[in-house]
């Protein structure tokens, strides 16, 4: 035995200047000092021994440290220095031990940790033993030895490990006792705040919250990463270029990784974590199955034992990922080492996933190992399912990295991938793809035989499809067609493609009609386009297409919306909600849509409250679960939101947003964002910005006053009208004027009512600016009549002011008194010159309620007077469950109570039931 010891191995580390401060760890470790051991276990580089040096330095307790290294596994040498540790705090323990250690016959271990144990409970304060890198020890006698120990340990002694890999303790026994404190990985990493401290305080950088963000997302929070990163920060200029490529190939990163982890493995272990690191998740099979050895379960458990960067996915230890930046050095080492086996590698993890049911894993491997014929093939099965759920995008880019000439010999290929574009909102390409795949269909059709065909090179995965092929090469020209504005040939390819498609192909049928219900749409005709949206809905229905369904849901609620109808709009969106709630979990996509659109409804009726909830549910359920419009739509929704709180600045930067990830789905846009911004601008008086779209736009007194630009117009009307109050120039009036009149027989002949109540309402405020009140009230008494049944609000009260006059008028005059009055009590500011609002005139029932319930409230209260369940409810009258608690929420307020039984008795007090 030696007779010198290393002093250092006993030293604690002092905390480190400009530390962060990890209270929420800190408290922890405090709580569970009332247990035996306090297991900090992670990788290298967590900072696994400077957590417990500052938890030291806080609890201010005796403590003695031992820093571990390998030849502590030799049993005397590591109760030596176990010893010699404890005397850092009590200089007389253990002496006896020590000499017996010393001796040429020393006494089995049990015996000497027995006296050992002796001595510590006669200790008369609390102390810590802090045995730091325990991972270096992988001698049972050790590890008998702590365990021993660990079982007697008296009450005065805490044992902390700092490893990083679990020890062959009995960790299973204490954790069952209640006698162990576990900080994992997934603790220690920091988060945000603490990252932001770390980099803008500890490394002296200036980085911006999403600077930061980006970093800590890169780095999982790993503090070794973040370390690394703020070095190789300094004396760069720019610094989110710099985050952006952060990754596991930056030299500081590799050198840590290498040296700290990577070359401490067995060559067996070390082979696995290469060869696997081309996998994004890892299971026990695929493993073997990429690496042709066995036994990959066991494996896996082994790296999550030994704390080697990998992070489990499930609480079933089932499926893992290697932490980011790890699996990056891997994979660059595994290109420098096995550069042949790569495609090969990637080639067997595509034929394991694509055996176990995971194409979307199987193409991806398929395509990284450059093997595009096989990749090919499984996109061509897997397109009609991806379609289905509305994975388009994921589609296309599966189809834009094979190479072009594929597509050549593949007409149902090229086909599927005409469709994607569009559905993308791609017309370059399309032409191409539809006209390969016809020449096919031609040679097949003017005597080459199908078989001649495939002989000749032709390639087919599926039939069937190929038997559909001519109805979707006419669809595809339909919908390039009306991107192209071409109304005349849509409808001539959607028809064509009704008579091509097989009678079975239900699908087809579905989208042909889809796109003259699209047609009819983009030129006015309402409801022929609600017709077709409401047969192809319930066909897409039938068939399992439900995202589709929901899409036709969307266009078919727009579409209502431009009619007037409100509530059927309502009934629209909630019978979609139903569709997917029947589905289950997962979310379908397009439900984040149909809350966004109840969001758009709910605004209009006044219903703020609801409405922001319905686009917070929209927002929580992530743009995952919604259709290429919710990006834009969620947007816009928001933004009206935000000019209806006072911040129109708020507002543009949402619609500048919806603007750049616009999107339409082949959808006519007929409220196109930058005249929704026209319209802000207006209103906050930047008449030189609203008249500067307008000339942009083309727009004038006589221009094209079709349905597709007719809210242009409207808004072109808004404009003339703001300057017209602002100069006085005769002139701005009677074009505003005139353009008005135009827009209303239109409006009147296509029965797009809610165009038609925005028109009369600006008629009404135009003789208004006039001083004309008996002749403004002629209009504003025809819009009130048609926008009381669905309940508009929001229309009336945004014209602020001028409007509060007119709508007192004609409350004067006992024009829609309650409707009247209703619309009033939205108003909050006072009349001019200091008086208030004229005296409200309510129905009885309204009396006592100063916002009525609306249609769909009064049905589900009676429902809930029958003693339905909120789950009852929503089956009886096809909404979603929410909506049904929306319902019930709102009805308690305006009924001012907190229960059901409450609003009942309060319903029939006020003579509602």
């Amino acid at each position: 035995m030696p007779t010198l010891m290393l002093a250092t191995k006993l030293h604690i580390p002092p905390p480190r200047p400009n530390a962060v401060v990890r209270a929420r760890l800190i408290e922890r470790m405090n709580t569970g000092l009332r247990g035996k051991l306090t297991l900090v276990s992670a990788p290298a580089g967590f900072g696994k021994t400077t957590l417990v040096s500052e938890w030291i330095e806080a609890i201010r307790q005796p403590t003695a440290w031992l820093s571990l290294d390998e030849g502590d596994n030799d049993p005397n040498r590591f109760l030596t220095y176990f010893v010699a540790a404890l005397q850092t705090i009590a200089p007389t323990i253990g002496e006896g031990i020590l000499g017996v250690l010393q001796s040429s016959q020393p006494a089995p271990i049990e015996s000497l940790l027995t006296a050992l144990l002796n001595e510590i409970a006669t200790f008369p304060n609390h102390f810590l033993l802090v045995l730091d890198d325990y991972h270096v020890i992988d001698a049972a006698l050790v590890n008998q030895a702590i365990s021993f120990l660990l079982e007697y340990l008296p009450a005065q002694m805490h044992l902390v490990i700092t490893t990083r890999d679990d020890p062959q303790l009995p960790l299973a026994r204490l954790r069952a006792r209640a006698q162990l404190t576990e900080l994992r990985a997934h603790d220690l990493r920091f988060d945000p705040t603490e990252a932001a401290e770390f980099l803008n305080h500890g490394m002296g950088l200036s980085l911006s919250a999403g600077d930061i963000a980006a970093l800590e997302a890169r780095t999982e929070g790993w503090i070794a990463g973040l370390q690394l990163a703020a070095l190789s920060l300094q004396g760069h200029r720019d610094v989110p270029a710099f985050i952006r490529a952060f990754a596991g190939d930056h030299r500081y990163i590799v050198d840590y990784l290498v040296d700290e982890v990577l070359d401490h493995q067995p060559k067996s272990v070390r082979s696995f974590l290469l060869q696997t690191a081309i996998l994004d998740r890892l299971n026990g099979p695929l493993c073997d199955a990429v690496t042709g050895q066995q036994e990959g379960n066991a494996k896996l458990e082994a790296l999550e034992k030994g704390n080697l960067f990998i992070i489990p996915l499930d609480n079933k230890r089932h499926w893992y990922r290697y932490h980011h930046l790890f699996a990056d050095v891997l994979r660059m080492h595994l290109m420098t080492e096995q550069p042949d086996q790569v495609s090969v590698l990637h080639r067997r993890a595509s034929q394991w996933f694509e055996q176990n049911g995971s194409v979307a894993d199987a193409i991806h491997h398929a395509l990284a190992a450059e093997d595009f014929a096989r990749t090919a093939n499984l996109i061509e099965r897997a397109v009609p399912e991806m379609l289905r759920r509305r994975q388009e995008t994921a589609v296309l880019g599966w189809l834009k990295a094979l190479p072009d000439e594929l597509f050549q010999s593949r007409p149902v290929l090229g086909v599927y991938y005409a469709g994607v574009l569009l559905q993308n909102g791609k017309i370059e390409g399309v032409e191409d793809r539809l006209r390969d795949a016809e020449w096919w269909l031609g040679a097949t059709v003017e005597g080459c035989e199908r078989t001649e065909a495939l002989s000749a090179g032709m390639i087919v995965v599926d039939d069937a499809e190929f038997r559909r092929l001519p109805g979707w090469v006419a669809v595809y020209r339909a919908a390039n067609a009306l991107i192209l504005a071409d109304v005349h040939a849509t409808v001539k390819y959607a028809q064509r493609a009704l008579t091509l498609f097989p009678e079975d192909a239900y699908l087809g049928h579905g989208a042909a009609a889809a796109l003259l219900g699209l047609a009819s749409w983009t030129t006015g005709n309402l409801e022929a386009g609600h017709r077709a949206y409401a047969d192809s809905m319930v066909t897409l229905q039938r068939i399992g297409h439900f995202s589709d369904a929901l899409g036709c849901a969307l266009a078919l609620a727009d579409i209502q919306r431009a009619q007037g109808r409100l509530h059927e709009a309502v009934n629209t969106y909630e019978r979609g909600l139903q569709i997917a709630n029947e589905q289950g979990a997962p979310v379908l996509r397009g439900v984040a849509d149909m809350y966004v659109g109840l969001s758009e409804i709910y605004r209009e009726q006044g219903d703020l409250t609801t409405a922001m909830q319905y686009l917070l549910s929209s927002k929580e359920l992530g743009e995952f679960a919604g259709l290429p419009q919710n990006r834009y739509r969620w947007r816009v929704a928001m933004a009206r939101i935000r000019e209806i709180e006072g911040d129109p600045n708020g507002a543009l930067d949402l619609l500048h947003e919806a603007e750049d990830v616009y999107m339409g789905d082949f959808s006519p846009n007929v409220r196109p964002v930058p005249a929704l911004r026209a319209r802000v601008w207006a209103t906050q008086g930047r008449l030189g910005e609203a008249r500067s779209w307008a000339r942009e736009q083309g727009l004038s007194v006589d221009g094209d006053l079709s349905y597709l630009h007719e809210f242009e117009y409207i808004t072109l009307t808004r404009i003339l009208l703001a300057q017209y109050q602002s100069d006085r120039e005769d002139r701005l009036l009677h074009e505003a004027i005139t353009l008005m009149e135009c827009l209303l027989k239109a409006a009147e002949a296509g029965d797009r009512i809610g165009s038609v109540i925005e028109i009369l309402m600006l008629q009404a405020l135009t003789h208004h600016m006039q001083g004309d009140i008996p002749t403004a009230l002629v209009p504003l008494e025809r819009a009130l009549m048609l926008a009381e049944p669905e309940g508009y609000v929001r229309l009336f009260v945004d014209e602020g002011q001028p409007m509060t006059q007119l709508l007192s008028a004609a409350l004067a005059s006992g024009i829609r008194p309650d409707y009247t009055a209703r619309l009033l009590a939205h108003f909050e500011f006072e009349m001019p010159n200091g008086e208030e609002t004229p005296p409200l005139r309510l129905s009885s029932a309204s009396q006592a309620l100063i916002e009525p319930l609306s249609q769909r409230e009064l049905e589900v209260l009676r429902l809930v007077a029958q003693g339905l369940s909120n789950q009852e409810i929503s089956e009886r009258l096809f909404i979603a469950l929410v909506t049904v608690k929306v319902h019930n929420g709102k009805i308690f307020e305006k009924l001012q109570v907190r229960r059901r039984t409450e609003a009942v008795a309060r319903a029939r007090e006020l003579g509602l039931l």
